[in-house]
């Protein structure tokens, strides 16, 4: 399973990657801004989503907000 950023770079376990625009956590009052990183992302079963670490909390993200670092 290949697994795609914005720009059709392919992310693998471990990666950096960047937000494109600002995303509304659902749960959480905080905005997460664009252009913050998340270091050591996880791939998920899903092509268009990964896990990332922001604070204490995991978070999915869908893969056409990020972009590899």
């Amino acid at each position: 399973m290949e697994v795609n950023d914005s720009n059709g770079n392919t992310l693998h376990d471990g990666d950096s990657v960047q937000l494109v625009q600002d995303l509304k956590v659902k749960g959480r009052s905080a905005i997460l801004r664009s252009g913050s990183i998340i270091n050591n992302i996880r791939l998920t079963d899903s092509v268009m989503e990964v896990e990332g670490r922001i604070g204490n909390r995991r978070v999915r993200l869908k893969t056409v907000y990020l972009r590899k670092v």
